[in-house]
């Protein structure tokens, strides 16, 4: 239990910064919501699934890769830190270069002739992440947790800051007719929601000058070195392109498809492009309020990642890493219930109704993302055997479940199909990742315990909506919710605490 501790421990220092800053900057979707329109929203919700893709390609898995080889070896770490940055720093230079010269061509393919800009700042704000990664990694691997904190911090500050500032300052002032310097100098309605990208951009160059101090390059560069290195991480490379095809690409496709679709039934090309991007910005501003589960899954492999690889050689790790799995469980359905049970006060984080329409969604992407919890979970026997060819064939089988049901669905269902096919892919690559995990690098995980909870969280979700028609009596509403709430609790607690055991007593 204290190594156990250990980990909640830093889950929660090296995590709280991440959580903590993706739920300020969560907290922006009301003001999106409320500023722009729906079609503007999906012009935000587009690029920045373009970003989640080109990170984990300017990354190539050299974080992963990063985490292996300098836990194995305490004189290589230097070499090994040094290598990657190296080898990051090169590639991410290179990018921004190719961005910036073709910024033109890119931004007329994405249908965004009058706005080349987005394609340089975009380009700026993905090479520096990229770069900031590895320091980032360093300071997580040596447990630096003031300054991972206030690195992250000092970024979402800066970009709420600029937010708030150009957003609901210049723009709102503008808007209603308001005048001075300021707003004269710094403000242009022709940039519209450009000032939510020149946001990020600041913010991303204050985080990468931050991590400056940390970019030594103390250590020797070794071509033999990195192209070990290399050989481990690109399976993780397109673990990641997969992950950010189930994750992102749906909102990619619903615009091209829904495009053309109102397109073939006779609409103006301006008209279709508004109503597809509308349906985007539904959608995009309904999966924010799942975040809260994937901001904690975030947290949690920050700590996890490190914690799994220097416990490895622990003779009681496997045991370990299955009770790890019995309480992560536990949190994710925990958070699935308060966000469902009380999904009428959470829609308020957007706080424009023309959104609502889309919240039929978010159960299915919060049971998705418990998929995928797990999935991060199970999914370190890969990393910890060096097999991560096979991590690369789970991502890739999963994209093709995205891809499928996207493609064949999106003309009939729109966005209903691309929350389904998250919740196929994630279900599916959680549990090809275990059975592979099984044979190679077997751990006796509590899968009826795991079931039983995931199972009454499913049902009292269930038994909670006939309720959800009828809010017209909204202290027994609450009332109600609230109590399904308290059982899920009392179950967990009487089976944690008090010594039952489901294995033997109820499922046996």
């Amino acid at each position: 239990m204290s190594v156990i501790k250990k980990l909640a421990g830093q889950t929660a220092i090296y995590g709280s910064s991440s959580i903590i800053g993706r739920f300020l900057n969560f907290m922006l979707t009301p003001l999106y919501a409320l500023q722009f329109s729906n079609e503007q929203y999906g012009i935000i919700t587009e690029m920045y699934a373009y970003v989640a893709f080109l990170v984990v390609v300017l990354t190539y898995g050299m974080e992963t890769s990063y985490f292996r080889f300098s836990s194995q070896k305490d004189n290589l770490k230097k070499d090994v830190y040094s290598n990657t940055l190296y080898s990051l720093l090169t590639t991410s230079t290179f990018f921004i270069l190719i961005m910036s010269y073709f910024s033109p061509d890119i931004a007329s393919w994405l249908k965004y002739p009058n706005h080349s800009e987005y394609i340089i700042w975009f380009g700026m704000i993905v090479g520096l992440d990229a770069i900031s990664s590895i320091p980032l990694a360093k300071l997580r691997s040596e447990y630096k947790a003031k300054k991972f904190a206030l690195v992250n911090f000092a970024n979402v500050g800066v970009n709420i800051t600029l937010n708030l500032f150009f957003i609901l300052y210049c723009k709102s002032g503008y808007d209603s007719g308001e005048t001075n310097w300021i707003i004269d100098t710094l403000y242009s309605p022709e940039i519209g929601v450009g000032y939510v990208f020149i946001s990020n951009l600041i913010s991303s160059i204050v985080k990468f000058l931050l991590l400056v101090p940390e970019m030594n390059l103390k250590g020797h560069f070794d071509w033999t070195l990195l192209k070990k290195m290399l050989t481990y991480s690109y399976p993780m490379l397109f673990v990641g392109l997969a992950f950010v095809i189930n994750e992102t690409l749906d909102r990619a496709m619903l615009k091209d498809m829904l495009y053309n679709q109102y397109m073939d039934s006779g609409m103006s090309s301006v008209k279709s492009l508004e109503m597809a991007l509308s349906q985007n910005g539904i959608y995009g501003a309904n999966y924010k309020i799942t975040m809260i589960v994937t901001m904690f899954i975030q947290a949690f492999r920050y700590a996890s990642e490190p914690f799994f690889f220097n416990n490895e050689k622990n003779k009681n790790s496997k045991e370990i890493f299955a009770t790890i799995m019995n309480y992560f469980v536990i949190t994710l359905v925990f958070i699935f219930l308060i966000i469902t049970l009380y999904l009428q006060v959470f829609k308020y984080f957007i706080p424009n109704p023309a959104f609502w329409e889309g919240l039929k969604v978010v159960p299915i992407l919060l049971a998705a993302n418990i998929c995928l919890g797990i999935y991060t979970t199970v999914s370190m026997w890969y990393k910890l055997t060096k097999k991560t060819i096979y991590g690369a064939y789970i991502s890739i089988f999963g994209a093709l479940i995205t891809l499928t049901i996207n493609f064949i669905f999106i003309p009939n269902y729109g966005y209903l199909a691309s929350a389904y096919a998250t919740l196929a892919c994630y279900g599916a690559m959680m549990l090809l990742s275990y059975l592979l995990g099984q044979k190679f690098y077997p751990i006796k995980y509590d899968i009826k315990k795991i079931a039983l909870y995931v199972s009454l969280g499913a049902l009292l979700y269930i038994i909670s909506l006939p309720l959800l028609k009828n809010q017209e009596f909204q202290v027994t509403y609450y009332a109600y919710h609230t109590l399904l709430l308290l059982v899920f609790i009392a179950v967990v607690f009487f089976i944690e605490k008090r010594g039952f055991n489901p294995k033997n007593q109820l499922l046996s």
